[in-house]
Order: structure tokens, then sequence, then C-alpha cells
């Protein structure tokens, strides 16, 4: 699937020259691009036919990039990139909580935007390259049904809808319940070794994870925290 024709990244910036560049280049290595100067003009087009991945810059007028995927998270689970200004820590910060799976700072590469669009798009696809066979079947823990070949979660019947980041993490912790996972070994299940993050990015996606399946089910308590350690999950 990835970078192939059959793949299309939504590209979302105010300044033109980023969008004719960055689309030449994606197009070159072989994905389709649809690119919008304007975040309410993207809204309605991915609304109506949506991307596989969006690649999102955070400042913009009208409609920002946080406003936009939040938007978009209310029916999708579409990847998400956010462009940020350079050393901006809380942009980056707040768009991690959003929910985006990435963020990339300006000015950059556009041969390093591609390497983490790569690296997003595997991890939607569950990394079935570098899985062998038989270890994607469901995984269910009590109400909890997780399908990695599907990118499909369950609680007590209900869809919960996750982003890719989430959902490498919920599968990390509900491989081995009852067992603790520090932050450093939920970075590695979700993360590729080139992609910095913090520990407090980990606890924005677990704080993220409570608040969904609270949302299908407010006694949801399966993701403990051990302070100082790290987070388990419990199927009682």
């Amino acid at each position: 699937m990835i970078g192939d024709t059959s793949v299309t990244i939504a590209l979302v910036d105010d300044d033109r020259n980023i969008l004719t560049s960055v689309s030449m280049a994606l197009e070159s290595e072989g994905f389709r691009v649809r690119a919008f100067h304007d975040g309410a003009e993207a809204l309605t087009a991915l609304t109506h036919q949506p991307a596989d991945l969006v690649v999102l810059d955070i400042k913009m007028p009208r409609l920002d990039g946080m406003e936009l995927l939040n938007r978009l998270r209310r029916s999708s689970d579409v990847p998400a990139i956010f462009l940020t200004s350079k050393d901006d820590e809380v942009d980056e910060m707040l768009g991690l909580k959003m929910g985006a799976d990435d963020y990339i700072r300006k000015p950059f590469s556009q041969r390093l935007l591609i390497e983490r669009i790569r690296a997003v798009l595997r991890r939607a696809d569950g990394g079935r390259e570098a899985v062998p066979a038989g270890e994607d079947k469901p995984i269910v823990r009590g109400e909890l049904v997780l399908d990695p070949a599907r990118h499909s979660c369950t609680w007590r019947g209900n869809d919960v809808r996750l982003t890719v980041t989430e959902f490498l993490i919920l599968k990390a912790l509900a491989s081995r319940p009852g067992h603790v996972k520090s932050r450093d070994q939920l970075m590695d299940a979700a993360y590729e070794d080139n992609i910095y993050v913090d520990d407090r990015t980990i606890d924005s996606h677990i704080k993220r994870l409570r608040r969904k399946f609270r949302e299908a089910d407010s006694d949801f308590s399966s993701i403990k925290t051990l302070y100082g350690v790290g987070y388990r999950y419990s199927e009682t």
C-alpha cells in the first residue's frame, strides 16, 4: 500500500509555496495528493471524500489545523501529521493531545516529511510487514476486542475509534495484561526509532484512550497507572 497511487495524502497549508513543492515531492514518490490552502475548504472536501493520511499546518486563518483535525476526528480515524512552528513545544503538545500521530517542525526537509509519512502509514497498516503470520489475530481481553488486521476496537460490543498511535499503545498493554509497561516501552511500541517523543506524549495518549473508553462505558478502569513506573492493562 505504502508509496503507490492507491494512497491519497491530503496536504493542508495556507502557504502555496509549500503546497506546490511538497505536492510535487509526494507525487514523485508515487502518492496521490489533494492540496488545500484553507482549512474550511479541506474540511468540506475530506468529510465527503476522506484521504489515507492528512498533513496539516497548525496555524492557518479561518480554521486552524487543530480545529480541523478535531472536526475530522468526529467521524474519522485518519492518521494525521502536524506541521508546527520551529521550537514551538506548545503547538506540538497540543497537537498530540488532539490526536495527531506525529509532528514535524518548520522549516523541514521534504525527505524527512516523506519518511514520517511512510512511518505513520506503516503503523496505520498495522506493521504487518514486520509481524509474523498469526500474530495479527484479534486480541480478546474481557470486554475488549482488538483486531490488528482491521484496526478495529470494541468494548462491550461498541466500537471505540482509535488513532494509529492510540491503537498501538493499547495493543502493547492488552497483549500482556497485568504486566507493567514503562513509558519507554510504550514509545517503542508506538513510534519508530527516528521519532523522538517524551513522557508527556505517552501520558496524553493514555488520557485520550481513557476518555474514549469512558464515553462508551463510564465505569471503564482497565488502564491502570503505576506512578513513577508506567501503565498496565487489567482485565478485572
